[in-house]
């Protein structure tokens, strides 16, 4: 997606140990419009009808969901949680994700009243690095017995393993930028 891609170049930063920030437009601050541009590519990559949840994780995959949501027949989000809530009653899909940016593992959690066998479900999320989120939001999408349309991702570190090992596992992922390289800052796109 090229619009995204000069938007990197543009306002993305590049800190220590290859860790882009994209908050000034993607998820701290959003840029509407990019927004908008980005859920309507998720759509043409994931044009299946059925699809009605989208699934992703707290908190930066929310807003990138619910815009994406619109363009998917208004299909609903549904957004596991990291953190134990008093909100969240009966029972629950639970799996343990380890995280990239923070070092730690967590684990994440959705009701099973907001997800089933009768849903198709595609997972959205911002950025895919080694894969562990994706995988996690897989498992649970796999417990509920629901079917996996295919994951959409905004920003791929395609220099780290997740996604290579999720398309050699067969999983329709989209990524809509994928970051082959950062080297002193210079960031180079996969083609």
């Amino acid at each position: 997606m090229q619009l995204l891609k000069e938007r990197i170049l543009r306002d993305g930063k590049v800190k220590e140990g290859n860790v882009l920030k994209v908050d000034s437009f993607l998820n701290h601050r959003m840029d509407i419009s990019l927004m908008q541009e980005i859920g309507k590519e998720f759509r043409r990559r994931f044009p299946q009808p059925e699809i009605n949840k989208i699934l992703t994780i707290e908190a930066s995959g929310i807003g990138i969901a619910a815009i994406a949501a619109q363009y998917f027949n208004n299909a609903d989000v549904v957004f596991a949680k990291k953190t134990k809530s008093k909100n969240l009653d009966g029972e629950l899909y639970t799996v343990q994700v380890f995280s990239f940016t923070r070092g730690v593992p967590f684990e994440v959690e959705v009701s099973k009243k907001y997800l089933d066998q009768d849903d198709c479900v595609l997972i959205i999320d911002d950025f895919l690095a080694n894969g562990q989120a994706l995988k996690g939001l897989m498992e649970i999408v796999r417990q509920s017995g629901a079917r996996l349309a295919g994951c959409g991702i905004v920003i791929e570190k395609g220099f780290q393993e997740g996604g290579k090992l999720l398309r050699e596992q067969g999983v329709n992922l989209q990524s809509l930028a994928i970051v082959d390289s950062i080297d002193n800052g210079a960031i180079t796109f996969r083609e």
